[in-house]
């Protein structure tokens, strides 16, 4: 048997060995190993592979669900904000909603991600500058 493998192996027996909470010595590789050991260990493995399998998938199962949450608050607030963006859009004035489309054309990405509130701020500066106008 080449040398590395050897060493791999043992490293393996000796993780698995300690993974699973038994003796060295009952899992101990050398040179008087018989068939029947070798079986044993291939059974330690294979457990040790299923042991974490198990635990990866309820990992994987939680995070899952995590994710199904986020996803159906994401909707709902999504939901909200296009039902509150109709709304701006029906209260808006014809000139403010002229200015806003304007502003799109002319901003980057950053400020079309608050079209929500968007209506709203036009109207402002306008206000504030010529006293009053809304």
């Amino acid at each position: 048997m080449d040398l590395g493998v050897y060493q791999l192996r043992h490293f393996s027996i000796s993780f698995l060995s300690s993974l699973l909470a038994t003796e060295n010595g009952s899992v101990r590789l050398d040179s008087s190993s018989s068939g029947a050991s070798v079986v044993a260990i291939d059974n330690k493995i294979e457990q040790a592979m299923d042991l974490v399998k198990s635990h990866l998938m309820y990992a994987v199962r939680e995070e899952v669900e995590v994710l199904k949450e986020q996803i159906k608050e994401l909707i709902e607030k999504n939901s909200q904000l296009e039902q509150e963006n109709s709304l701006l859009k029906t209260l808006a004035s014809p000139e403010q909603l002229a200015q806003f489309q304007a502003q799109l054309q002319t901003s980057s990405p950053p400020a079309a991600t608050q079209t929500p509130g968007a209506a709203q701020p036009p109207a402002q500066p306008v206000s504030q500058s010529s006293g009053s106008t809304t």
